[in-house]
Parts: structure tokens; C-alpha cells; sequence
């Protein structure tokens, strides 16, 4: 990525329009980086990201919303939940041996 002051950016802009086109430029001031200058299809593959994102976290507020029926759910900790899967392997894994024979 390119690197430029903000005076440098003012005095050159029309040739990093151009380079924008092959690469995004970095415009700082005071040595942190303040603004970048990208091309548009960049700018567009970044807008597309950022609308996928909303839309998954707007899904999954949604499904958590759906799922947290009742208190005793909504009450579950990471660590509840953790135990809890760890139990649910533990019992498929063992009942899914050879060894199992299940009785009636």
C-alpha cells in the first residue's frame, strides 16, 4: 500500500486517483493514518462486505431472539453451555463405540 502525507495527497491528487486504480493509498497526517483512496470497485467489494455483515448479525439477533424461549435458557452461561456440550459428546461418543450393545 502506498503511503502519503496529507500535504503530499493535496498536491499530487490526480495521480493518486490514478494509482488508486492498482492499488489503495494511505493518506496520513502527523504520521497516523487519517484517509484512504480507494477504486471503486474496492470501495464497492468493502460495501458488499459490510452489508453481508449487518444482514448475518441482524440473522442472529433474530435466531437468538427465536431460540431464548424460556428463562432457564436465557439464564445459560458459556460455561453451562460448554459442560453441556462436552456431556452430549461424551455420551454419543460412547454409545457409538462397537463395543455398545444397547439393551431393551
Amino acid at each position: 500500500m502506498i503511503v502519503v502525507t496529507a500535504v503530499e495527497a493535496q498536491n499530487r491528487f490526480g495521480d493518486l486517483i490514478d494509482q488508486a486504480q492498482r492499488e489503495p493509498i494511505e493518506i496520513t497526517r502527523r504520521g497516523r493514518p487519517v484517509a484512504y483512496v480507494v477504486c471503486e470497485h474496492d470501495h464497492k467489494a468493502l460495501q458488499d462486505l459490510n452489508t453481508r455483515r449487518e444482514k448475518a448479525v441482524s440473522w442472529y439477533a433474530n435466531y437468538r431472539r427465536a431460540t431464548a424461549t424460556s428463562p432457564e435458557a436465557a439464564a445459560l452461561t458459556d460455561a453451562d453451555i460448554d459442560r453441556l456440550v462436552h456431556e452430549l459428546r461424551f455420551r454419543n461418543a460412547r454409545h457409538s463405540s462397537p463395543a455398545f450393545v444397547p439393551t431393551r
